[in-house]
């Protein structure tokens, strides 16, 4: 496996997979020292400047690198950048972007670590700023950033349309460009705006053209939301227990990560 990165020189850099062996290797070479710290301990201030310094005058990108802690594995450290996972020696020498995964328990340590890191607090999201859709009884509830052009978004929104009892809050951004913007003000003006996004959604049936805006749509606070929450595509789903999905999953997924999100309910 190949993994690519811009250096500072604006050069691309491949780190290949013989530089991840190597790491490896020296890690399963290294004793097992008394000295080792517990899993998931912070780095001191000092040490993560100096790997901050080092890795980022380097890699472009890794001068964002915001902590460091120990792993399961002895001299492997976890760094975080914005919001993403990867892994390092003491050193800075080398850096692994991939899954590590527990084999006993067959547990994917890093999504679960990834999930930890981008947790939000759900009850403080500003929903009377969504397009609210209800299905049964609602009760369990999630929330999606999407963009009215965005082809997966739609695919999604007819997951949605198969499934019982949910509630979802559609926060509309407009990335994709101006049209975005405009059909998400329009929808947001209509006097129904969940039939008008769901008909636009599952239909492409275009809302009606407004001849003046309705007084304010929360399109530029949805779209300073969603870069608080480092919402960087869409569609882009938030769980009540706070965990987010990235992605337009199959229904099944989410029907999981519903159940998850019910079962940490106090």
């Amino acid at each position: 496996m190949n993994l690519s990165y811009t250096l500072e020189s604006g050069r691309r850099a491949t780190l290949r997979l013989t530089a991840a062996a190597s790491l490896l290797a020296s890690l399963v070479a290294a004793p097992l020292g008394a000295s080792a710290q517990p899993v998931g301990t912070e780095l001191p201030p000092a040490q993560v400047a100096a790997l901050k310094q080092k890795l980022g005058s380097r890699l472009q990108g890794l001068s964002a690198l915001e902590g460091v802690r120990t792993t399961p594995i002895p001299g492997l450290l976890e760094v975080r950048v914005a919001g993403h996972i990867l892994y390092t020696d003491p050193n800075g020498e080398y850096l692994i972007d991939g899954q590590m995964i527990e084999t006993r328990t067959q547990r994917n340590l890093t999504e679960e670590r990834v999930d930890e890191i981008n947790k939000i607090d759900f009850a403080t999201l500003p929903l009377k700023d969504a397009v609210v859709w209800k299905t049964g009884t609602g009760k369990r509830r999630l929330v999606v950033f999407s963009d009215p052009n965005c082809g997966y978004c739609k695919r999604l929104e007819r997951t949605f349309n198969n499934m019982k009892d949910i509630t979802v809050y559609t926060f509309m951004i407009g990335i994709l460009g101006e049209d975005s913007k405009k059909k998400a003000d329009t929808i947001w003006c209509m006097k129904d705006r969940t039939q008008a996004w769901r008909d636009w959604m599952l239909n492409d049936e275009s809302p009606f053209r407004l001849m003046g805006m309705c007084g304010g749509t929360p399109l530029q606070r949805n779209m300073a939301l969603a870069q608080r929450l480092r919402v960087n595509g869409t569609p882009a789903m938030f769980f009540e227990d706070g965990t987010r999905l990235a992605s337009a999953a199959p229904q099944d997924v989410i029907e999981k990560r519903l159940a998850k999100a019910a079962a940490a309910r106090p």
